[in-house]
């Protein structure tokens, strides 16, 4: 079977958001025919939207997974139920993981369950640099290379995390 290329975005502002991101490092290196190849350092972020709420701990996490999108992308919602977070809450609020699939090998699809890549990827700082640190070469489909991606956007609101 063949394996590809998949990059996660994770991130947590809640019950010790740095602790939250390194465990969810070690749920995506047990996911079944899927491994961890890559992990970035860790950035924390100011807040996305409207909702007053604490900074984020982010990173990014490169796999290699013979599993198709969609059963990646259950297996990531999977996670996420088993760390507590509800995914009915308030939009760009609070959450204690969150892991969202941005780029699987060359696909590109937009249907109700799944986007890729990610919408959103071109405009997130907290994307886009703790993906530079291992994939900066990294053709995001029909969007750009994330380094060129990265450069286009500020950097503040953005530190990393010892």
């Amino acid at each position: 079977m063949h394996a590809f290329p998949a990059y996660v975005g994770i991130g947590s502002n809640l019950q010790q958001p740095a602790a939250q991101v390194r465990a969810a490092f070690d749920a995506l290196a047990a996911v079944p025919r899927t491994r961890l190849v890559y992990r970035s350092s860790l950035y924390g972020s100011k807040p996305m939207g409207p909702v007053a709420q604490a900074d984020f701990c982010n990173a990014a996490a490169g796999l290699l997974t013979e599993l198709d999108a969609a059963t990646l992308l259950a297996a990531l919602r999977a996670i996420e139920q088993r760390f507590g977070r509800e995914r009915h809450v308030e939009r760009w609020g609070p959450r204690v993981i969150d892991l969202d699939l941005l780029v699987y090998g060359e696909e590109r699809r937009t249907d109700p369950q799944l986007t890729l890549p990610h919408p959103g990827i071109a405009g997130r700082n907290f994307v886009l640099q703790p993906l530079c640190e291992f994939a900066p070469d990294l053709l995001v489909p029909g969007v750009g290379r994330v380094a060129a991606l990265a450069a286009k956007l500020p950097a503040d609101g953005l530190w990393r995390i010892a």
